[in-house]
């Protein structure tokens, strides 16, 4: 039987695509593939998790200044980019800012509803996220902990993301008084197991895991990189007990006080699949640098 031949064009329209065990690579299929993240070894390549670079908005820019960001980006980044980009801004920029992002990165929504489309003022549901050209979507974020959400609730919306196509970034992680009574492990594997609990294992690569360490969120306070590799490597073990199967193709990142000056360190620890970033990602700039800096 002929083997198969993938091509870098046969990636780019399916990058979601499983590569058959002994099919013949291009060169370029095989370079964009290890841009990925991917390992290509002989014949066949295995593909691992995603390399992101999110840059969360939070309560900042009107319409115009999201587009004057996009404009700027557009002038400083030439795709394919070592690290895929995703840019969230707030609801009221996303219908605008997907097409002027067009070719430069995908668009993320900082939250979605629990509830499908329906009587539920002020809630934006997944479907309308769809709507307007979304691909991801933060689900328990620092913040929103902080505001009263827990880990129900947080399941409910990572089910909702995936059930509706979008790719949930599920975020995790401890407060200061967890990480004094040495809880933080303890605190990161229950948020994990409580939000992926009904999650199925073919759908577990979809899922997006930020580690953001609640104590050190806009505060400008940056862990070490041991302290980060630490729960990063357990974020990965978490995962492999849940589903060993896939658990390499699971992204999982570092969100807090990203900068492009410990970027370069962040992004190149071992189980550091990229960086959701705050208010560096404001400045087309600083997050071009961040961009360089995990090129």
């Amino acid at each position: 039987m002929k083997r198969p031949l993938i091509t870098a064009e046969d990636l780019q329209q399916s990058p979601d695509m499983v590569i058959p065990v002994g099919a013949r690579l291009t060169p370029l299929a095989q370079d964009l593939l290890r841009k990925r993240g991917a390992v290509v070894r002989g014949r066949g390549a295995m593909p691992l998790a995603r390399r992101l670079l999110i840059a969360n908005w939070k309560s900042y820019k009107t319409v115009g200044e999201a587009c004057e960001f996009a404009r700027a980006l557009g002038e400083r980044v030439r795709p394919p980019t070592a690290l895929q980009l995703v840019i969230c801004p707030p609801f009221t920029a996303l219908a605008t800012l997907g097409e002027a992002l067009r070719g430069v990165a995908e668009l993320g929504a900082q939250d979605l509803s629990p509830h499908d489309e329906g009587a539920h003022t002020g809630e934006v549901a997944a479907r309308h996220l769809l709507d307007v050209g979304c691909s991801y979507a933060l689900v328990g974020h620092s913040e929103r902990r902080a505001a009263g959400e827990g880990d129900a609730l947080v399941a409910t919306k990572l089910e909702r993301a995936l059930a509706a196509g979008l790719r949930p970034v599920l975020c995790v992680g401890e407060t200061a008084e967890e990480r004094a009574a040495g809880r933080a492990e303890a605190v990161v594997s229950t948020q994990l197991g409580r939000a992926l609990a009904n999650t199925r294992p073919t759908d577990l690569p979809r899922v997006v895991v930020a580690y953001e360490p609640r104590w050190a969120i806009g505060k400008g306070v940056t862990p070490t990189s041991a302290e980060i590799a630490g729960i990063l490597g357990h974020v990965r073990h978490s995962l492999r007990q849940m589903a060993p199967e896939v658990a390499e193709r699971v992204s999982v990142l570092y969100g807090g006080s990203v900068s492009p000056d410990n970027a370069g360190e962040i992004l190149a620890l071992e189980d550091c699949n990229g960086a959701l970033v705050g208010g560096a990602a404001l400045d087309p700039v600083r997050f071009s640098a961040i961009l360089a800096a995990g090129s």
